[in-house]
């Protein structure tokens, strides 16, 4: 062949099917159109694959080589690097639900969303190990699809550059038996090749026959092969589901097998005779030359037809969650007999145009260099198998974790997070943990004050420091220390929002300013309180009459009036509310008459002390009567012995002090009668 038709580098890709093993190699001319060059196919000599799966490593190998070899032929050079894919029939999917919740509201980065679907294959991994526990079996995550992203819980196409407090993602991991690959594995390289790309034959498939365009439609593709059939469903524009039924065109050969009393290979011939040619003539085990007709032959594969597609159709609504899709592409040579798509129409209650077998539909972008290729749903997956290598080139290597040697399936896009969750580092020691939060409710609404985040994981790659991001290879040394845990919240009454360290109440038409009361768990707190889990809180803006006027030292009296109503010491008295609280002579508390004189309150203060020879001063702070000793010279901080005003705890940015109106300090000298104010401003 002319090598100058196509370009240096070649895509080899290898369909390693139940009954045959297709090789191809191209390349893509644009971002639309790929151009066989070659093709090769081989069927296998002996029963050396069942159901999908590699039995004998050998036999099978051999068969590769044989492709490998007549492709080199035809091409004139040397194939070393192959894309290969692996049945479904111990495929395993996982479908969880990862949620990312930011600090403050931040603009997603590539960090945020890689890290929340890294969070999503390790819960998968942990569904996985939870149901094979007991089957001691290795599986690998060899794909995983986004189905959903949510953003504050709303659903999204992407998430990048968007503002969030929370990000989500449901996501479809896909796993396989360890024992599935290594065989694949293991064959090729007796093949002398090397594998540098490994898909599953269901989305190899699909990214043929059902393009993204056509995603958004509830749409289902059967691959039929020899051994299994392999199922894929699409909607909203994802992937949300894959399946296996592990029946297919063996079964039905087998059929005719035995009706015919023929070997597998003859009875292939008149399976694949039967779609073309109205009568077939063969030769049974005996020697004996039979002729039947084509109907002969659909009717012996009818039984076994029903079974498949009832099986194939329950699983398609298993999957879609018990409803019939819009439509069912089917691909593979399994699913070439007419009555096949026939009966599964039937089996999904669509009509016979909603189930169509696709070949040359949806190989329109691709041409075959060799003029005798015909264009066939034969072909489907060995094509999707060569151009997923532009899509995810990928390998297993081996790498160091922590002194431990561990192999990762590489889609080319290996970091540091991949490797630490191979060697089951949990993923939230990875990145900064917070401290404890506090959920509690403040007037009935939840609230939640979040911890203080740690650091995060110290990383070096090769004795180097790099981040959990940084891409790994083949044999790379890396060291993970864990990320620590930040200081558990910590919140007290007088940092809420809502709070206001005083609530004002007017009596006797002066202001009297209280302190604002809140109850945590139905009992009185100070704003100093430290919240805590679980608590209670209520903000009150009211007091009662009586702790009004246990506040103002005031003795309860039937004649109070609370905004000129009778008023008990229940009564809730709301800001500014006005309170009436009528004066006597024994009980002039709230003002000192103006005809008191300097001697009068010095003598009061006597007389107030049982007539003793101690003498006090009476000194009134804001508007509250305070008595004194008297000493040879008092000054104002005296009066913070009998007066409850606490320095402690600020209430404001500092504290105003004045003596009769003007700004003193507490050195400032005080004399009976003096008005002195002081509170926080």
């Amino acid at each position: 062949m002319d090598t100058t038709l196509y370009p240096e580098h070649l895509v080899f890709g290898l369909d390693i099917g139940t009954r045959s093993i297709v090789g191809t190699v191209g390349y893509r001319q644009n971002e639309q159109d790929f151009i066989v060059v070659s093709q090769s196919v081989r069927y296998h000599e002996t029963r050396a694959m069942l159901d999908g799966q590699i039995h004998d490593i050998n036999k099978v190998a051999e068969t590769i080589q044989e492709v490998k070899k007549d492709l080199e032929t035809q091409l004139n050079r040397p194939l070393t690097k192959v894309c290969i894919a692996a049945a479904g029939r111990v495929l395993k999917t996982v479908t969880v639900r990862a949620e990312y919740e930011l600090p403050n509201e931040e603009t997603i980065t590539e960090e945020h969303i890689r890290s929340l679907e890294l969070h999503a294959v390790e819960k998968a991994y942990g569904v996985i190990r939870e149901e094979t526990k007991k089957e001691d079996i290795s599986f690998y995550c060899v794909g995983s699809t986004v189905v959903h992203y949510y953003l504050n819980d709303y659903i999204i196409t992407n998430l990048m550059d968007h503002k969030a407090s929370k990000i989500a993602a449901d996501v479809l991991a896909t796993f396989l038996p360890d024992e599935v690959i290594e065989g694949l594995y293991a064959a090729v390289a007796k093949a002398g090749l090397e594998v540098v790309n490994l898909t599953l034959e269901p989305i190899a498939a699909i990214n043929v026959a059902i393009p993204e365009k056509f995603r958004l439609l509830n749409i289902a593709l059967v691959d039929v092969g020899a051994g299994t059939s392999d199922i894929c469903i699409t909607k909203d524009g994802s992937i949300i589901a894959y399946g296996m039924i592990p029946m297919a065109g063996d079964e039905i050969t087998n059929e005719l097998v035995q009706k015919y009393l023929v070997d597998f290979k003859t009875a292939e011939t008149i399976k694949m005779s039967a779609l073309k040619k109205k009568s077939i003539t063969y030769k049974d085990i005996m020697g004996l030359t039979h002729k039947i007709s084509r109907d002969d032959v659909n009717a012996t594969m009818e039984p076994m037809i029903d079974k498949i597609t009832k099986s194939v159709g329950d699983k398609i609504m298993e999957l879609n969650g018990d409803k019939p899709v819009s439509a069912v592409f089917v691909v593979g040579g399994g699913g070439k007999p007419v009555a096949f798509i026939e009966k599964l129409a039937q089996v999904l209650g669509l009509s016979k145009e909603r189930v169509a077998l696709r070949g040359e539909e949806v190989l329109q972008s691709v041409t075959f260099l060799q003029s005798e290729i015909k264009k066939d749903p034969l072909l489907v997956t060995p094509i999707g198998i060569c151009l997923n290598y532009y899509e995810n080139r990928n390998n297993f290597i081996y790498v160091s974790v922590n002194g431990t040697r561990t192999k990762l399936y590489d889609n080319s896009h290996l970091t540091i997070v991949d490797a630490a969750l191979a060697v089951g580092f949990p993923n939230e020691r990875l990145f900064p943990r917070r401290g404890k939060t506090i959920e509690f409710t403040l007037n009935g609404s939840k609230r939640m004050v979040r911890g203080e985040p740690g650091d995060g994981a110290v990383v070096t790659l090769n004795d180097k420091i790099v981040g959990m991001s940084a891409p790994i290879v083949q044999n790379d040394i890396i060291q993970i220390k864990e990320s620590t845990v930040g200081a558990d919240a910590v919140m007290t009454v007088g940092k809420l929002a809502e709070y206001k360290s005083s609530v004002k109440f007017k009596v006797n038409d002066k202001e009297v300013i209280c302190p604002k009361y809140v109850m945590a768990n139905h009992q009185l707190v100070s704003d100093t309180y430290s919240i805590q889990q679980g608590d209670e809180l209520e903000i009150l803006n009211y007091y009662t009459l009586g702790q009004l006027l246990e506040f103002m030292d005031l003795p309860y009296r039937e004649d109070i009036l609370v905004n000129n109503q009778e008023a008990d010491e229940t009564t809730w008295v709301y800001e500014n509310f006005s309170v009436i609280y009528p004066l006597t002579k024994e009980a002039d508390i709230l003002e000192l008459p103006e005809e008191t004189s300097q001697g009068e309150v010095e003598a009061a203060a006597t007389t107030e002390q049982g007539g003793t020879e101690e003498q006090n001063i009476i000194v009134f702070v804001n508007d509250t009567k305070v008595i004194i000793p008297k000493k040879v010279q008092n000054i104002l901080v005296d009066v913070l012995d009998s007066y409850p005003f606490d320095l402690t705890v600020a209430k404001g940015d500092k504290v105003v002090i004045k003596h009769n109106g003007e700004v003193a300090e507490f050195t400032t000298p005080i004399h009976a009668g003096d008005q002195i104010s002081l509170y926080w401003e």
